[in-house]
């Protein structure tokens, strides 16, 4: 019951960080509300953000699988890790969006989750960038 309400703490203020970044980077593709949203990924995994975000897409997934946590957030951070690609490929920053949808979709196959889905918690986020 503890780890649940834990987590339930974690992804409850995952969107809330998520959120307004994620609109604003999407409105004017805004890098400091971009790294706003990887700052929010790493403290998701409870990870140091400059270091998760730069691991092999495998060294993230394996480095969600030690925190313990990994499968209860894994379709957030993909979620997020596909969005930040997006706006990374709308910046022209080839190299970071291709790095970001290949983690994206790493986390999505090693946690089973779909990358066309939307998790519950951000289907308002999602309606709002679409």
């Amino acid at each position: 019951m503890l780890q649940h309400d834990y987590i339930l703490m974690l992804v409850t203020q995952f969107v809330q960080a998520i959120s307004d970044a994620m609109i604003h980077a999407y409105q004017h593709q805004d890098m400091r509300s971009i790294k706003q949203v990887e700052q929010a990924i790493g403290d998701l995994l409870q990870l140091d953000p400059d270091t998760a975000l730069m691991l092999t897409p495998e060294s993230l997934v394996t480095m969600m699988n030690l925190s313990g946590i990994g499968d209860t957030v894994a379709g957030y951070a993909a979620y997020a890790l596909n969005k930040l690609s997006s706006l990374y490929e709308r910046r022209g920053d080839t190299g970071l969006a291709d790095t970001r949808i290949r983690q994206a979709r790493a986390v999505a196959v090693a946690f089973g989750w779909d990358l066309s889905e939307v998790p519950e918690a951000l289907k308002d986020l999602d309606k709002q960038i679409s």
